[in-house]
């Protein structure tokens, strides 16, 4: 029985990529966990795309202001310090490379580090966003997502089906069942999820998978 990470956990995970000082932007669903849980002893200020640079935590129910959101919408806080501004000015710092991570959720991606992330077609979507400037402006990428979909589909193919928001810019992602690295035009299996073995990786992946002797389970 496959023991799959909740959203929290994998956000959890996530954010033990941060480093100290960093400037982190994160993406609409899984990736805005991510701000509960920065670790103990690392300073990061975290960005979004509508105007707001030092965003905190989500604000309990008694701390909810109505005006101050994030790019999905979604109400937040500011810590101590933090400045809003133009979304033309959070913008340029994006195209600029100004942000030093950026973590994006995605419907697919694939061994040549395409990303489709913004549109499937017959549903309705809130579409693109700042995802297209943040794969052309950031080096360093996350993608988190869960492994396959809710029909059991593996989001890690050979070839992107979906339209892309970025072609070749993707070197890590983290699912709820791995953590895996894109070289070569091949997934490289880094980490596994506790509890979760190998072969049921390599069953939910559809793209062509590199399977170390030994694979550790993810640090929590």
């Amino acid at each position: 029985m496959t023991m799959a990470l909740t959203r929290d956990q994998l956000a959890q995970r996530v954010a033990q990529e941060f480093k100290d000082g960093y400037y982190v932007n994160l993406g609409i669903g899984i990736p805005t966990l991510a701000a509960n849980f920065i670790p103990r002893g690392v300073d990061v200020v975290l960005q979004s795309e509508n105007g707001l640079l030092g965003m905190g935590p989500f604000p309990l129910e008694e701390d909810i202001d109505a005006d101050l959101i994030n790019a999905g919408k979604q109400t937040v806080t500011m810590v101590h310090g933090a400045s809003i501004f133009s979304s033309a000015e959070s913008f340029a710092m994006i195209r600029g490379g100004h942000v030093d991570l950026t973590v994006l959720g995605a419907f697919e991606v694939d061994c040549q580090g395409n990303i489709a992330s913004y549109m499937i077609p017959g549903k309705i979507i809130k579409g693109m966003g700042g995802a297209m400037d943040l794969v052309a402006g950031a080096d360093n990428i996350i993608v988190t997502m869960t492994h396959a979909s809710k029909h059991g589909k593996s989001k890690l193919l050979d070839q992107c089906t979906l339209p892309l928001t970025g072609k070749g810019c993707i070197k890590r992602v983290f699912t709820d069942l791995a953590s895996l690295e894109i070289e070569n035009g091949k997934f490289v299996l880094k980490e596994r999820s506790p509890g979760v073995s190998t072969e049921e990786i390599i069953n939910l992946t559809a793209g062509e998978l590199i399977v170390p002797e030994n694979v550790p389970e993810m640090p929590f």
